[in-house]
């Protein structure tokens, strides 16, 4: 626990301006982003008596190591700032809405040659006009059938577009009028367009103009005796109807705007938003989060609204957005939305009326979020603790490892050695931050050696990190690898891609210690990892392992294992840990097996992509004819030179076949072909032929 005067910056060092502050901690990651009018005065609340702080402020800033700011013009600027930095750094003690599901919305891809309607999710994309959000994808598709009828919009993917357009063949939906078949030149991309135009003028709300027109189209032709048209007009007119009866009005005036409410206590909070088009609620979605800090409903609502609307623009903001609370101070907030829309927004607190009733039912909705949420979570937040807690009674820990990796080995019959990383903070999978190793060090099956190699190259980058940041000065310790004590330590290149940033924007990749490390095998392994991290002068890191047969957890110069009941939530954590662990390595491990068996010569050959191996295969038709030709007849491929051409011909040179495949029957000599390097029939050859006790033996 860190003492606040330890890092508080001294008197007129805190500028009276705008700006944003960064706690940072002892590993100099985030920890709480803020913003504020005047960062002196607002600064000065953290560095006070801890007894007068709210307790998880107390928690914060005894967790911090120091504070940065950056000073800013404006208060919109810093709100702006804020939102950017909480997004790159998610700092653990700020308010972050975790959203339950990814909710699907009504797409129109309006940046294409033939528009087409389809349900999308995830981020929005540029020249995509989105309806939505909904709370179920068959109700967008319940909806878009009924639409179909009267706007027949493109609603195929592009490989059965395509497919149509080159065998002149529409899809099913073409030849039941639910489809304007643009595949086939039933229609004109003009045309298709504005049909699409319509369809998304219907959707926005705009639904009088069609049904008057529907309705007029339909008299005419019943006064013209068309009685067949006038009855698929009328069915027409149905099937609009239907659609609009899915979404009541519960506004008048056509109104456009988004209501959000939020349901709190003492440690959570839910927050519910309607998204209202057209006078009709068109969508529905909602959020929870711990408070993790002191923060009152109008600061709850200001993180809802960055988090709606931070990468919104246009009429994807409402001129409308109605809150049960203001944030303070408002102006800045309005402003931030105003810019984002383009055009002015009001954000108010409704006060009677229909938006006041409906701000109400969309409150109940928030309440119920919030109560369904705390009965599903009570229960996993309890065994999580558990689980922690039985983790450090059993292996004698000072407390709860909130931050557990586990390392496991792989390869098959000792080839394509490879190990993963995994981790979990909180009991939770943290994906982002997994990791995988080639084994450097040695060839062959040794897994005792492989993860003392692995352990080691881990927590080397670690110290790497420290003393990158100045944390660690390493003039005591010799690295393993032989260099001088003091010496800047290795970092290799694993390959590894993500996890936390640097302040230069490269990744970190190795940069926060866990509490435990967990490794896949007993007394052998653990032993291993224990010695690599005693090597490296980290004695602060506990050790175990649990072993597969009897489920037996082992710790470092102990004769025998600790056993935890088959019942323990602790046994079934670090159950779940080894598996995700092994479960890792094993899809690494056959994703290199598979790119080994699909090698072949030309594989070997610097510098040759796959674009160049592929024109020498269609050119010389096979390997055998390739290696058979000249330097000039290699030349005359596109894109080869004559260096790359001499390169070639001295790779092929050396892989060329010993002796000539002979059958043993006959005594004739079979002249086989070599089969295309490029493609993968080669790896199911390979495969198919190892011997029965190689195949499917995985570890």
């Amino acid at each position: 626990m860190a003492d606040p005067s330890s890092y508080r910056p001294r008197p007129g060092e805190i500028p009276d301006s705008p700006g944003v502050y960064r706690f940072r901690d002892e590993h100099r990651r985030v920890i709480y982003v803020g913003k504020a009018k005047s960062l002196r005065q607002r600064l000065a609340n953290y560095f006070q008596d801890l007894a007068n702080l709210h307790p998880r402020t107390r928690s914060m800033v005894t967790t911090a190591a120091s504070v940065e700011w950056t000073v800013v013009s404006t208060e919109v600027e810093a709100l702006q700032l804020e939102y950017s930095w909480i997004k790159e750094y998610d700092p653990r003690f700020n308010v972050k809405y975790r959203d339950d599901k990814s909710y699907p919305y009504l797409a129109v891809t309006m940046n294409e040659e033939f528009p087409r309607v389809q349900v999308m999710r995830g981020h929005k994309r540029k020249g995509v006009r989105y309806f939505g959000p909904y709370a179920h994808a068959w109700a967008i598709r319940d909806t878009v059938d009924l639409l179909l009828r009267v706007f027949p919009v493109r609603t195929c993917s592009a490989g059965v577009f395509k497919n149509a357009e080159r065998t002149g063949r529409p899809c099913l939906l073409g030849y039941i009028g639910k489809c304007s078949a643009p595949c086939v030149g039933r229609i004109s991309p003009e045309d298709h367009y504005e049909l699409a135009e319509e369809f998304c003028d219907f959707m926005a709300g705009r639904t009088g103009t069609y049904l008057r027109r529907l309705e007029r189209q339909m008299a005419e032709a019943s006064d013209e005796m068309e009685y067949e048209r006038a009855a698929r007009l009328r069915d027409d007119v149905g099937a609009l109807k239907k659609a609009m009866e899915k979404n009541a009005v519960v506004l008048a005036d056509a109104t456009d705007a988004d209501l959000i409410a939020v349901a709190e206590d003492e440690l959570e909070a839910a927050v519910q938003i309607f998204h209202v088009r057209g006078g009709r609620v068109r969508g529905q979605r909602g959020w929870v989060t711990d408070k993790v800090e002191e923060i009152t409903t109008g600061a709850l609502v200001e993180h809802a609204l960055q988090q709606l609307y931070g990468e919104e623009s246009g009429d994807s903001v409402p001129k409308e957005v109605l809150v049960p609370a203001l944030p303070d101070p408002v102006e800045p907030v309005q402003e931030w939305l105003t810019v984002r829309r383009g055009a002015n927004v009001s954000l108010r607190i409704p006060q009677r009326g229909d938006k006041k009733a409906l701000m109400e039912t969309v409150q109940r909705n928030a309440q119920q979020a919030l109560v369904l949420h705390k009965t599903k979570r009570a229960s996993d937040l309890t065994t999580r603790s558990r689980a922690l807690e039985e983790i450090a009674d059993a292996l004698d820990l000072d407390s709860a490892p909130l931050r557990i990796e586990c390392y496991d080995i792989s390869h098959l019959q000792g080839d394509d050695v490879v190990a993963s990383m995994v981790v979990f903070e909180d009991g939770l999978q943290r994906k982002n931050e997994y990791r995988r190793f080639q084994i450097k060090g040695f060839a062959g099956q040794d897994d005792v050696r492989s993860m003392h190699e692995v352990i080691t190259r881990r927590f080397r980058r670690y110290l790497a990190e420290k003393e990158k940041s100045g944390e660690w000065a390493g003039a005591e310790d010799t690295p393993v690898d032989g260099s001088p004590a003091g010496a800047p330590l290795a970092a290799e290149d694993d390959g590894v891609i993500g996890g936390p940033k640097d302040d230069d924007g490269r990744p970190r990749k190795f940069a926060y210690p866990p509490q435990l490390v967990v490794v896949d095998g007993g007394r052998p392994q653990v032993a291993a990892a224990r010695r690599a991290l005693d090597e490296l002068g980290i004695d602060d890191i506990a050790v175990c392992g649990l072993a597969k047969r009897l489920e037996e957890v082992w710790v470092p110069g102990e004769e025998d294992p600790v056993v935890l009941p088959r019942s323990s939530e602790g046994l079934y954590l670090l159950q779940r840990v080894r598996d995700e662990a092994h479960r890792f390595a094993i899809t690494y491990q056959r994703a290199k097996r598979a790119k080994r068996l699909r090698s072949g010569p030309l594989d070997e050959v610097p510098g040759l992509g796959e674009t160049r191996k592929q024109a020498l295969i269609k050119h010389f038709g096979s390997v055998k004819r390739l290696r058979a030709a000249t330097i000039e007849q290699i030349q005359e491929v596109p894109g080869i030179g004559r260096k790359t051409a001499e390169t070639i011909a001295v790779a092929l040179a050396r892989s060329a076949p010993a002796a000539p495949a002979v059958n043993t029957a006959t005594g004739e000599i079979i002249d086989v072909e070599e089969p295309d390097t490029t493609g993968g029939s080669s790896g199911e050859s390979v495969s198919a032929g190892l011997p029965d006790d190689r195949r499917g033996q995985e570890t």
